[in-house]
């Protein structure tokens, strides 16, 4: 990239330091959102196959989002870009579901979304790794602090799930993890088409892995059944993806990946009132220790003086 884009970018991006208000506001929208999907999925389960229930809750949003695409007469990608936005379907949709969903027989939603909260660690490893952005001190501290309220609500809840399923979460969070270094590391997508097409690829890989499996292709008949499903249709894919891909343009990989060390808290609140969950004080001193990390890694002014989204490629 020449050195007047790098220049040029770093200005667009310097604001990004520390997110602005709206970059804030759909931080706490995504928050919201993704930390109530594991309890639908939960839901979901009283009547459809794990992968099954993944593949028509991404085809039917891909669906939509294509009309959507229509009516907005946005282009498709092609090149560079196309093979940036299959990778990204493959990894954020299709391996990660795949894994989750599987696990999520198992595990309570409480305990997926903490596990995923390793999510902003590993993303700034992998970052870093792949040179998309630099090495910042305050990432560590945070993840580290708030890898302290993970440990403490894992600690509660290991008990009650196999190493199997607590490992597939993992693996999920790892493929989560790398899904916006990817996105960072090609041409960027509109967040419609990006989520549209992305979802379209995972749909199809869970629907194969479905067939594959020999699951019942059932149709949801149940009242709780049927809203859990719309809601992950139309709240917990369309909106929680697209305002996730807007708030990844705004931010760096790493920065924005912090998201998911709010959502367990949203989870554990949500399944204690729906699925009768329990909730501990454990919880809520681990909680305190996440929030903490959050602030320290992602939200806190960067005092080395340059911006940190300077160091993201775009």
């Amino acid at each position: 990239m020449p050195a007047s884009t790098h220049a040029t970018a770093a200005a667009q991006l310097s604001s990004t330091n520390r997110p602005d208000t709206l970059t804030l506001a759909t931080f706490a929208a995504v928050a919201v959102l993704g930390g109530a999907n594991a309890v639908a999925i939960k839901v979901g389960f009283a009547e459809l196959a794990p992968f099954w229930a993944a593949a028509i809750r991404f085809l039917g949003a891909a669906v939509i989002l294509f009309v959507v695409m229509a009516v907005m007469r946005l282009s498709l990608p092609s090149g560079r870009a196309l093979v940036g936005v299959v990778l990204f379907g493959i990894l954020a949709f299709g391996l990660s579901y795949l894994f989750a969903y599987w696990a999520l027989q198992e595990v309570s939603a409480g305990t997926a979304m903490v596990i995923l909260a390793t999510v902003p660690l590993l993303t700034a490893i992998l970052a870093i790794a792949q040179r998309v952005e630099q090495f910042r001190m305050k990432r560590l501290v945070g993840a580290a602090i708030a890898a302290l309220g993970i440990a403490l609500i894992f600690w509660n809840e290991i008990a009650f799930a196999s190493p199997a399923a607590l490992f597939a979460v993992f693996v999920g969070a790892v493929c989560i993890a790398q899904a916006p270094v990817t996105v960072k590391r090609f041409p960027r997508v509109d967040p419609v088409v990006e989520s549209g097409l992305g979802m379209a690829v995972g749909g199809i890989m869970l629907l194969v892995v479905s067939l594959l499996a020999g699951e019942p292709r059932a149709i949801p008949t149940g009242l709780p059944t049927q809203l859990s499903l719309l809601y992950l249709i139309v709240g917990g894919s369309i909106g929680l993806f697209v305002l996730y891909l807007f708030m990844l343009s705004r931010w760096t990989a790493s920065g924005a990946s912090y998201v998911m060390l709010i959502m367990p808290l949203v989870t554990i609140a949500l399944a204690a009132a729906i699925l009768g969950e329990r909730i501990t004080w454990i919880f809520v001193v681990g909680g305190a220790a996440v929030l903490a990390g959050v602030y320290v890694g992602a939200l806190r002014p960067h005092r080395g003086g340059g911006p940190e989204a300077a160091n993201a490629k775009t």
